[in-house]
């Protein structure tokens, strides 16, 4: 058997760049480059092996480990599971700075390669600079935080146990029921120890992304249930888009005219203006979806995972209503004690379709003047009379909503914006919305921006955030500016948190706390908003700023912004819409415990509604 000699380090980038998915005939590399920050334990092992092999694995630079595992991340959502990046960290501060993006990863189903440092696997020296060290434990460092947040751990504690690992590694990121975060703790010494590889390791492998179909008892058992169903109702979610079913759910709903629902992640996968098409579902759904949904009798989830938004905390779906669950994962499939059909959505779809030939479920004209209402109110909330004024959130995408076409693609993910993207906003492609909501994670937009910048150059790519968002992770706009790559971003100032402080008050807890005010001396907030200028820290960052005073100022803003070949920033003061028209409130609950006991009013008040809501809770079994 022939070998070569490498590094550990050398040796994994080199396999790396030899990995491939395949699926429909069409192939992708597996691990298209790998981001970095670099730090003692990763320096000189994978560090210097990027830079011996810089030709085969292209390179980031980060600036924040976090962010780079979310640009991951947003590379492979935009690019459908079927590619994704590395990221690598020095042992200390670096590798636990993973933890939040690999849960992201893993809660969402999305893969990246987590490559973290690790300390000394042969212990010269204990311990050495960041070490953890514990008195019943000697084995165990700081990487261990991300077994938990990980669809597969290893740590590679010699040389030659890199090829199990690194093999076992593709096989669950290419896997599209296991997919997530995967870590691979490389200890320092080991990452540039030499060793005698055979060749074979580095030729090139394809890991075909199966489609897996229907059971037919499956099938047969799911035909019986549509057909018997009086008022069935569709909720579709990300796993449509990720098995690119749109098409096979289009033609579901056309043949049969079943409704379909979707849920942050799904949303898009059926245009807007659709017959069949009723909008987001659940707690910050449209009332068209609530009013089908606490009617139906059969819910037919797609690649769903059925979160208590999409549920509204299990009150939003009727007694007895029944559940058919087309996943790709067993674990989803079987959630509200419903009929599986594990299969890939696409596969299932498809043969679902084929085996309803001829029945009509419902007409689309039952929730027609419904559709058509909902749209008036996302009219009115995008509404701005007076062209001078200060606009509001709402307006804000109102005029993006008049900017945009199907090349757009827009990225949140915390605050008050997705509920207000997933009621009103009207997406023109499959891919246009990007609301990354299973962690729901305050600085994700910006880095993901970057991700999927690089999955689909040369379109228009926004990062909507408020301004509690970018504070939390407004880094990787340095990134942007290193890349040459044309964000833009859009930073609504409201001086606060003001989804949590809704939220606050809603629960009696008076909004203390999330408003950016000065301190008073018993424990309080009060006085004007804080003079920060969060435009100026994007100057600062090397972006272009445009500062939008009202709504003429903020359509001239965002088109200079759509047109910019350089990150752009357009910073605008919104207007509270306590004022003005604001959007829809939101038609489904949403469970956030309330204080048992309070002395307050608030709280006290907050608890009697908070057990009027509850006492509608159901499981479906």
């Amino acid at each position: 058997m022939s070998t070569v000699r490498l590094t550990t380090a050398q040796a994994l980038v080199r396999f790396l760049a030899a990995q491939y998915t395949e699926r429909d005939g069409e192939r992708h590399r597996l691990i298209a480059a790998t981001w970095g920050i670099f730090g003692h334990g990763n320096v000189a092992g994978i560090g210097q092996a990027l830079v011996e092999d810089r030709t085969l694995m292209p390179f980031h630079q980060g600036r924040n480990e976090q962010a780079t595992v979310h640009a991951a991340v947003g590379y492979a959502r935009q690019s459908n599971r079927l590619s994704a990046h590395a990221v690598t960290t020095s042992i200390g501060p670096g590798a636990t700075n993973l933890v939040t993006g690999a849960a992201l990863a893993t809660i969402d189903h999305l893969p990246v390669l987590l490559l973290p440092g690790d300390t000394f696997a042969t212990r010269p020296a204990d311990p050495v600079l960041q070490q953890l060290q514990l008195p019943y434990a000697g084995d165990v460092s700081v990487n261990d935080c991300l077994r938990p947040v990980s669809v597969y751990f290893d740590r590679v504690g010699r040389p030659e146990a890199l090829v199990p690992a690194a093999l076992e590694a593709v096989r669950v990121l290419a896997d599209p029921a296991a997919t997530g975060a995967v870590t691979l703790a490389l200890p320092q010494d080991v990452q540039a120890e030499a060793y005698d590889w055979p060749e074979e390791f580095f030729a090139e492998r394809t890991w075909r992304v199966r489609r897996p179909r229907p059971d037919a008892a499956e099938l047969d058992a799911a035909v019986r249930a549509v057909r018997a169903a009086e008022r069935p109702l569709v909720v579709a979610g990300g796993g449509v888009r990720y098995s690119g079913a749109e098409d096979a759910l289009r033609a579901l709903a056309e043949r049969t005219g079943l409704p379909v629902a979707t849920t942050q992640a799904g949303k898009g996968v059926l245009p807007y203006d659709h017959p069949c098409d009723v909008g987001g579902v659940g707690h910050t759904g449209t009332e068209t979806a609530g009013a089908l949904a606490r009617t139906a009798d059969l819910v037919i989830g797609v690649g769903t995972r059925y979160t208590d938004f999409t549920t509204a905390s299990g009150t939003l779906f009727p007694e007895g209503a029944r559940f058919l669950n087309l996943n790709v994962t067993g674990f989803d499939a079987h959630k509200q004690a419903a009929l599986p059909l594990v299969a890939d959505a696409r596969e299932a779809l498809t043969a679902l379709t084929a085996a309803l030939d001829g029945h009509r479920s419902r007409d689309p004209e039952e929730w027609a003047a419904a559709k058509r209402d909902w749209q008036e109110r996302v009219d009115a909330a995008y509404a701005a009379p007076d062209e001078d004024a200060r606009p509001t959130q709402a307006q804000v995408l109102g005029a993006l909503d008049t900017l945009v076409d199907a090349r757009d693609i827009l990225i949140n993910a915390a605050g008050s914006l997705p509920g207000d993207l997933h009621k009103l906003w009207r997406p023109r492609s499959a891919d246009q919305y990007h609301v990354e909501y299973g962690y729901s994670c305050m600085g994700y937009e910006i880095p993901a921006a970057i991700g999927v910048l690089l999955a689909a150059p040369g379109r228009p790519v926004w990062a909507l955030v408020g301004d509690g968002t970018y504070l939390m992770n407004p880094t990787e706009i340095v990134t942007a500016v290193q890349e040459r790559l044309p964000l833009r971003l859009v930073v609504l100032q409201n001086h606060g948190y003001a989804s949590i402080g809704g939220l606050s008050e809603a629960v009696g807890a008076e909004r203390y706390g999330t408003d950016y005010r000065y301190r008073d001396a018993d424990g309080g907030f009060t006085g004007p908003p804080l003079p920060v200028d969060l435009g100026a820290n994007a100057a600062s960052l090397g972006m272009r700023v445009l500062r939008p005073r009202t709504i003429r100022d903020l359509r001239e803003a965002l088109a200079e912004a759509r047109m910019a070949t350089v990150p752009a920033c357009v910073y605008v003061e919104t207007e509270t819409p306590d004022t003005v028209s604001g959007p829809p409130p939101a038609p489904a609950w949403w469970d956030v415990p309330v204080a048992e006991t309070a002395t307050r009013k608030a709280a006290v008040e907050a608890r009697e509604e908070y057990d009027r809501h509850v006492t509608a809770r159901r499981r479906h079994l």
